[in-house]
């Protein structure tokens, strides 16, 4: 857990505003907006998904909201909010996406309409909206986990079966034949009824998604909402065959090295496709997969980048300056136009770290010298000494994250491999014992 450093608002031009920030906890992500904000002189106000009957826990002097019960949990933001006035909404993660959208409505602030937010993070209502406005996407199949799903598919195979409702590949696996459909199934119901999965109190949690196997590269996409017209800051290659049986991300490198004609096209398609959900104002982060038969978006979050990965983009401001994604979407949301905040030219990346194995995380050897690999800016190791690790499909979370700068994105994906190569992690097998 991060705590976050309370700084006093500072007089700037924007005199003391304040920007609602909404997030299921107070990590890393959220710590650098804290940062940008303290460089803006605004002030951040979290809210988050906690009890509401301990006085600030985490000393983070965040409201206490849930995200699955939403009309208490936008009176309770408005009453906090009331006598300081917000100038803009954010937020961070999947779920706050919808209380969000709901909250700007209230405030009479910019943003997304609740059911355009519910829209971009529901994997079924995305396919059928996209369907609609004529985006390519693969056949599917949805039914309640209740079902014999298995055995009624419709889908040719190899098909890949996803919940609706979770993000980060989290219980997405692929399945060649009925046999491993029907093990694919059992493990996503499993996840889905687990204690932790089962708090979020999501009834698309009772369904899964049943699709065609999309073969072809993948790539995600960041950049910004401003009353509908899309500005995209990265188009990001992922280096590393998706395909399955689990669908875990590991590099991210920009620029592009997709051939422009292909670049243009999935802009295109990723604006398309927010406006098919009736996305219009805020960040955005999306990923899709092509091949020869062209652009299939696969999803459009209606939030940034998570964890880490924001360091991978850095932005020349008009004053020549660095700026962070942060400091870009901060401007955003107090109505500063961004349009001139350019990705520097330096080719740019980040590796998630992978989870190889379940079991107890005991350290990593290594650190130092992944360092010192040529065009490496750092290497931070997010794991905790004596956590259980658990990856995916089950999982959803990393080791850390490696993330390096360069001439070129192959010099830059390079040492990111080069950089993980170094890494020796320590992982003892969990013991369990016997009731």
């Amino acid at each position: 857990m991060v705590l976050l450093r309370r700084a006093r608002p500072r007089a700037t031009r924007f005199g003391v505003k304040r920007v609602l920030l909404l997030a299921t906890t107070t990590g890393y992500q959220i710590r650098s907006f804290g940062e940008a904000a303290d460089k803006l002189g605004v002030r951040l106000v979290f809210a988050s998904d906690r009890c509401d009957r301990l006085d600030d826990p985490w000393w983070d002097a965040a409201i206490p909201v849930r995200f699955h019960d939403t009309p208490p949990s936008v009176e309770a933001v408005v009453a906090a909010c009331r006598g300081e006035k917000v100038s803009g909404v954010l937020a961070v993660g999947d779920r706050p996406t919808v209380l969000a959208a709901h909250v700007a409505a209230a405030l009479g602030l910019p943003g997304n309409s609740p059911a355009s937010a519910e829209a971009s993070r529901n994997k079924l209502i995305a396919r059928r909206e996209f369907d609609a406005a004529g985006l390519l996407i693969p056949a599917f199949h949805v039914g309640l986990l209740s079902e014999h799903l298995s055995e009624s598919n419709p889908v040719a195979y190899p098909v890949v079966v996803k919940p609706l409702a979770l993000s980060g590949s989290q219980g997405v696996i692929r399945a060649d034949d009925q046999r491993e459909l029907k093990d694919a199934i059992a493990r996503v119901s499993r996840l889905l009824k687990s204690t932790e999965i089962a708090m979020e109190r999501e009834a698309a949690h009772d369904s899964v998604l049943i699709e065609a196997f999309i073969p072809g590269r993948e790539y995600a996409i960041e950049g910004v909402l401003t009353e509908g017209a899309l500005q995209v800051f990265a188009i990001f290659d992922k280096p590393d065959p998706l395909d399955g049986p689990f669908f875990e991300e590991t590099i991210y490198v920009t620029p592009s090295r997709a051939p422009r004609a292909t670049q243009h096209a999935i802009v295109e398609a990723v604006a398309s496709a927010a406006r098919a959900l009736g996305l219009r104002h805020g960040p955005v982060h999306a990923e899709c997969r092509v091949n020869d038969r062209g652009i299939y978006v696969l999803e459009v979050a209606a939030r940034p980048i998570g964890g880490l990965c924001s360091r991978a983009i850095r932005f020349l401001a008009p004053d020549e300056s660095l700026a962070t994604l942060e400091d870009v979407l901060l401007r955003h949301a107090l109505g500063e136009p961004v349009s001139a905040y350019q990705r520097i030219t330096e080719a740019s990346g980040v590796m998630m770290i992978p989870i190889p194995r379940p079991g107890v995380y005991r350290g990593v050897d290594g650190v130092e010298n992944a360092r010192r690999v040529a065009g490496v800016d750092d290497v931070v190791i997010t794991a905790k000494a004596d956590t259980r690790l658990v990856p995916l499909p089950e999982g959803r979370s990393y080791l850390g994250f490696v993330f390096a700068t360069g001439a070129s994105a192959d010099v830059v994906e390079n040492a990111l491999r080069e950089a993980h190569a170094a890494l020796e992690f320590v992982i003892d097998r969990e013991v369990r014992l016997a009731p």
